[in-house]
């Protein structure tokens, strides 16, 4: 699913790998508190992207990259918790902490730019 937008295609594949993720943590731990503040977390950086861009006005856009930014950080947390507890091994965490750290690169650089 190519939008030709990077911050909707690289969303929507992280939250596509958050939520194999969560089916993971499901079957292999039975384990639904952290699994599921991730997947909330996770998902909701592309959703809140794709509000972003129809978003009403620019105050509008700029609240909605925001909030991914934010949501995006807080992944990063789920994940090193994940990873410390030893629910995922160090390749998964350093694969998945890169791919959220590209996002906040792009999210950051959005907001920098919309807000000039």
């Amino acid at each position: 699913m190519k939008t030709e937008n990077v911050i909707l295609d690289k969303s929507f594949a992280f939250a596509v790998r958050i939520v194999n993720l969560y089916k993971y943590l499901i079957k292999e731990f039975k384990e639904y508190e952290l699994s599921g503040q991730i997947l909330a977390s996770g998902t909701s950086i592309g959703s809140n992207a794709e509000e972003a861009i129809g978003g009403v006005s620019k105050k509008d856009f700029i609240n909605k990259i925001g909030i991914s930014y934010k949501e995006a950080r807080e992944t990063l947390y789920w994940i090193r918790l994940l990873h410390a507890t030893k629910y995922i091994d160090d390749k998964l965490s350093k694969s998945l902490m890169d791919d959220c750290e590209e996002l906040l690169k792009i999210l950051t650089s959005i907001l920098k730019s919309s807000k000039e």
